[in-house]
């Protein structure tokens, strides 16, 4: 800890103090050299020294259950999405219903095992037994372009 003198020596705006101020500032100080030792932990406490985290197998989610995907591509590229942004076919993004705008979500065709992760950023589908629209990108990686549309499993990822 430092001295009066000391702090004067290095704050010469305080040089002012006078000699009584002086001892009041440092027995000011006094109550904080020695702090009390910490009372013993009682009832339900963890150690964090001896704390292991559990150890994340591959991310899983919250299961939205199967339905079926479409996708869209060309004819919105650059159009304003229900977000706000612009929509991008060659990104991995997805329209949903009620899903929150940033939510990630893994849809796998159930046909071909093919998984994607999407974000979702748009609102839709607009056709009845549609779960879920998907940018042209992931409906190539999900390997439904030809068809145009596939039974899918949804799961919620964040």
């Amino acid at each position: 800890m430092l001295s009066a003198a000391t702090m004067l020596a290095l704050f010469p705006a305080s040089a002012a103090v006078s000699a009584s101020n002086e001892a009041e500032f440092e027995e000011s100080f006094v109550e904080f050299e020695a702090l009390p030792d910490m009372p013993e932990a009682t009832g339900n406490v963890v150690d964090i020294t001896e704390f292991e985290p559990p150890v994340e197998e591959e991310a899983r989610g919250e299961s939205l259950g199967a339905g079926v995907a479409s996708y869209y591509g060309r004819r919105f590229h650059g159009r304003p999405t229900a977000s706000g942004e612009r929509f991008d076919m060659h990104a991995m993004t997805a329209a949903h219903k009620t899903l929150p705008f940033g939510s990630m979500v893994r849809v796998t065709n159930t046909r071909n095992g093919n998984s994607v992760v999407v974000r979702v950023n748009d609102r839709g589908p607009f056709v009845r037994g549609r779960t879920i629209d998907v940018s042209r990108a992931a409906a190539e990686e999900l390997g439904m372009v030809g068809s145009g549309h596939a039974r899918v499993e949804l799961e919620l990822i964040s």
